[in-house]
């Protein structure tokens, strides 16, 4: 518990000094409003606890939000960005009051159980805190990913609460240093004590100005110009393994799934793990009639697999023919496929994208959009591709994580299956090629984004404050660098002017491009060019394909209003 009290604190810390939160400063500086410490003759302790109650407010409004805030909207049937709106409205109402005092009274009048020192900049400062919370959405990292995914399933214990308090706490002391700051200034400042009246209209326009600017998503655009410098410090943290063991970012354990520690990663024989956790939280199915939910408790009896992917994905782009291939075989004969479409990029979650890749992939099976990770979560999973096979009385009976492992798994899908049915006529095996490739083979998974980059040989830095780069003189193995104007994104990289280029050294016998937007790319491998053109749904080009692995080298120069995503290997 103090483990994970520490690691929430400082992941909150972090977040708290990162450029995430320049766009609330302002409002929260002037939280303090007119008052000095001393308060004044009708409130003379309203100015000392104002920039705390600012503070409380906006640790009680985070917390409730994250962890609670998307269940109770599921129980209403209600947009998930309700809460965020309800935020900004409230915000805006605040604002324009201060502005205007006639309209700070008739809004009140309606609500006339909330005293008018509860209101505004003036005196209690809990409401504007609490405000704040719903819409200040901290910069993602491994806390928050936990916090949130615990949150959106609905397994909230005495660990996820420390945890979510210790981040809000940690994230909104460097804000209390600066409210405090602010009352200081109120204090030692002639200005402030005169121009009262200015100071308030002041804190109301401040207010509204970030409110308009959530609308439009401009904290995004300021964040980009800002250079990213706690980068480094989320990263460490992430990457830390006693880290990653108190947070079990693959998922809380709980009643249904404790018993899959159970099964071995791969196994050749049967396990038996446990029932099988339940399919939740999906958004939409595919392949169903008129889109009706899977519920594994109407499949007992047949032999179930269970496949997490995501279309965009190398691993499952080689994984999925040998699942289509084992529904093609053994549904007849008992088993049912049932995938779940767990996102790993944003436009992975649109449902247009999903459908586009299932036909592609020629996926006649029941598919589940994951978006909010509820069934990965819920299953513990950490890996694109995985695979959970059920027997006919519902009991997990193997895991395999990763690619490969296609001939162990099929043999004990028909195991499975001769012992559901002691009659059944299995077909022949199927012989799907195992493109696998040898572990250590190929170059890793290039990520482009910021947040998840890896293999960056430039000598610039790597953040979205960053827009020109050059190639160095030379590119060591597995590593790549860009040329040129280039905007950064946490997730992508698009090129900011004509001819930006991307080089890549490379191992492997296949070199595939996630793109999206619209546009085209020229591959030159350093004997010839070729053009592609990329548009529609965003997925994967192959830039390379040979009969073996080998290392290379390409430059990729794209036109403007194409996003890259990442490389990867075969």
């Amino acid at each position: 518990m103090i483990t994970l009290a520490l690691i929430g604190l400082l992941g909150g810390l972090i977040t708290g000094i990162s450029p995430c939160i320049l766009p609330v400063l302002p409002v929260i500086f002037l939280s303090g409003g007119t008052q000095s410490a001393r308060g004044t003759a009708d409130a003379p302790l309203a100015g000392r606890w104002r920039p705390y109650l600012v503070i409380a407010g906006l640790v009680v409004s985070f917390s409730l939000f994250t962890l609670v805030g998307s269940l109770i909207l599921g129980l209403l049937g209600l947009p998930q960005d309700v809460l965020r709106w309800a935020g900004i409205v409230v915000l805006v109402l605040i604002g324009v009051g201060l502005i205007v005092p006639r309209v700070e009274e008739l809004l009140e009048k309606p609500f006339s159980w909330i005293p008018r020192k509860d209101v505004g900049t003036e005196r209690g400062g809990f409401p504007l805190g609490f405000a704040l919370g719903a819409v200040y959405v901290p910069c993602a990292g491994p806390v928050l990913a936990a916090i949130t995914v615990a949150g959106s399933t609905g397994r909230i214990g005495v660990e996820t609460v420390v945890l979510t308090l210790s981040f809000a706490v940690g994230a909104a002391l460097p804000l209390l240093v600066f409210a405090l700051a602010g009352r200081r200034v109120a204090e030692r400042v002639k200005a402030f004590r005169t121009h009262q009246r200015g100071i308030r209209i002041t804190g109301g326009v401040v207010m509204i100005a970030l409110a308009v600017g959530l609308v439009f998503n401009l904290p995004q655009l300021l964040q980009r110009l800002v250079p990213d410098y706690t980068s480094a410090f989320q990263r460490e943290l992430a990457d830390s393994e006693e880290v990653t063991r108190a947070l079990d970012l693959g998922g809380l354990v709980n009643d249904e799934n404790a018993e899959l520690d159970e099964c071995t990663n791969g196994a050749s024989e049967l396990e038996s793990c446990g029932t099988a956790p339940t399919i939740r939280g999906i958004e939409q199915w595919f392949n169903t009639d008129d889109g009706a939910s899977v519920d594994l408790a109407d499949l007992r009896g047949r032999v179930v697999l269970i496949d997490f992917w995501a279309y965009s994905c190398i691993n499952c782009q080689r994984s999925i023919p040998h699942v289509v291939a084992w529904d093609d075989a053994y549904r007849e004969a008992g088993l049912s496929v049932v995938g779940i479409h767990s996102p790993e990029y944003a436009f992975e979650k649109e449902p247009r994208n999903v459908e586009a890749g299932i036909r592609s992939f020629g996926i006649e099976y029941p598919v589940g959009l994951d978006n909010s990770l509820s069934t990965w979560t819920n299953y513990r999973n950490r890996y694109w591709p995985a695979h959970y096979l059920i027997d006919a009385e519902g009991t997990v009976r193997h895991i395999s994580f990763g690619e490969g492992n296609y001939a162990a798994t099929e043999q004990l899908i028909r195991e499975l299956l001769e012992d559901a049915d002691a009659g059944v006529v299995l077909p022949a095996a199927t012989e799907q090629r195992d493109e696998t490739p040898e572990a250590g083979s190929t170059t890793r998974e290039t990520f482009l984004g910021t947040t998840k980059q890896v293999n960056f040989a430039g000598g610039e830095p790597y953040r979205r404050a960053t827009t020109a780069f050059e190639f160095p003189a030379e590119l060591p193995r597995d590593t790549f660098a860009l040329d040129g104007d280039w905007a950064l994104d946490t997730q992508s990289i698009t090129p900011g002017a004509p001819g930006a280029r991307v080089r890549l050294s490379y191992t492997g016998s296949e070199v595939r491009l996630v793109l999206g937007g619209s546009g085209t790319v020229v591959v030159d491998d350093g004997r010839e060019a070729r053009e592609i053109e990329v548009g529609g749904v965003p997925r994967s080009y192959r830039l390379v394909k040979t009969d073996a692995p080998a290392s290379g080298m390409l430059t990729v120069t794209m036109s403007t209003g194409v996003d890259a995503y990442s490389f990867t290997f075969g």
